[in-house]
């Protein structure tokens, strides 16, 4: 069986869908699942449902019906008789968001924006069966949460891998075809749970574990996996073949591509991992898999955006050592700061962090009882692997760099523009 990923760039709108029916025309469809995301820039929406609940009630409704909107505008494109049964469909499913945030007692975030946020997935898939059902192609659809089986740490959840396993044993006829949603699982309560932004890699890669399958695509709006992202670099060059290794390490320093939970499943049954443009499926793309290396073997650059650099030292000279990291590292967990890059020296400890959450001044405000604190908020960390004279050069031209830190095969530079 194949595994394949659909993102959310295509299937953006009605045009979108009609293109993944054709990639599907073109490359065969017997025996596959397809891993979908939510449509377009839905999973943003619906956060913002989330934040609207939370924070401001009075304009929830109207959050909720932009999203209602954009998905009837792609239905009216996709089927012409009003009276469809899809039509039903995604309005009982959007009825289930609004009866959700009704009735909800619970004041946890995680737990509420995980049970909202998963329903992009559930539409849109929904919408994709039901014209691949209309143009003749008989499928499945599939909810995954009764596939992929979590705890409950929302948001942030650990695949219960045993009863995953059993779960896709018991439930998937591998001569089928299936369509089922990125993304999510549920917990032991049935509750919806998330596996993190981008996450629908993640699904496949799962799914694809468990079945055993001979291969898993990622369809993008680029030709494969690039040595930078185009909207950052002006000049890019295809990767047409990548190790396992490689791709974990790029997926590691940002590279926003692959997953960095995609590939260790993968790996473990060596199960190979193309990544190929929706746009022209029959292209070669990239493959991921066993020992290969990087083909061709250029400097690869990645950038994280929006960083802050924090350089901490002692308050009275003395070192920095063993006992101060470990509570440092503790503080980081505790405010949920993604650590990117670290250099220290006898007296100070430099650490590159992403403040996704935001807790950043609760952060500072611990740190500084203990330790001379100099920060930097939104400066970019920038990555080269297989760097060179020359790659290095391109970075540093017209920018402030704050930090920099090599290895044999690995450049980082903090940058201030």
């Amino acid at each position: 069986m194949r595994v394949f990923k659909f993102g959310g760039a295509s299937v953006k709108d009605a045009e979108g869908v009609k293109n993944l029916v054709k990639v599907l025309e073109e490359v065969g469809y017997s025996q596959t699942l397809v891993v979908v995301s939510a449509m377009g820039k839905t999973t943003n929406a619906m956060e913002a449902i989330v934040d609207a609940y939370f924070q401001d009630k009075t304009v929830l409704t109207e959050a909720i019906q932009e999203v209602v909107t954009y998905h009837n505008n792609v239905l009216l494109d996709l089927f012409s008789n009003e009276k469809h049964p899809i039509f039903e469909k995604v309005k009982s499913l959007f009825e289930e968001v609004q009866g959700f945030l009704a009735w909800n007692k619970s004041p946890k975030y995680n737990f509420v924006y995980d049970q909202v946020v998963g329903y992009g997935e559930l539409v849109s898939t929904t919408i994709l069966s039901a014209y691949l059902n209309e143009v003749d192609i008989q499928n499945t659809w599939l909810d995954i949460r009764d596939v992929i089986k979590t705890d409950n740490t929302y948001r942030d959840v650990q695949v219960h891998w045993e009863k995953t396993q059993q779960a896709v044993a018991s439930i998937v006829d591998k001569k089928k075809l299936y369509i089922t949603q990125g993304f999510l699982g549920s917990d032991d309560n049935n509750f919806t749970t998330t596996l993190g932004r981008e996450g629908s890699d993640y699904t496949a890669a799962i799914l694809a574990y468990c079945l055993n399958a001979n291969s898993v695509t990622i369809w993008k709006d680029v030709p494969g996996v690039l040595n930078a992202d185009p909207r950052y670099f002006e000049k890019t060059t295809l990767l047409n073949k990548i190790s396992y290794r490689e791709a974990i390490e790029l997926a590691f320093y940002g590279a926003s591509v692959i997953h960095p939970k995609t590939l260790q499943p993968l790996q473990g049954k060596e199960i190979p991992l193309h990544v190929k443009s929706f746009i022209n499926p029959k292209d070669s793309g990239t493959t991921v898999g066993k020992g290969i290396g990087i083909d061709p073997e250029i400097p690869c650059f990645i950038v994280k955006k929006n960083q802050v650099l924090m350089k901490l030292s002692s308050l009275d000279f003395s070192f920095i050592v063993e006992d101060s990291i470990s509570e440092i590292f503790k503080l980081f967990h505790d405010y949920k700061m993604k650590v990117d890059l670290i250099q220290n020296s006898a007296i100070s400890f430099s650490v590159c962090v992403d403040n996704k959450f935001g807790r950043l001044p609760e952060l500072l405000n611990q740190l500084q009882r203990k330790f001379k604190v100099v920060h930097h908020e939104d400066v970019s960390l920038y990555t080269i692997r297989h760097f060179n004279t020359e790659a290095i050069a391109s970075l540093q031209n017209g920018k402030e760099i704050l930090l920099e830190q090599r290895g044999k095969e690995t450049v980082q530079l903090v940058v201030k523009y």
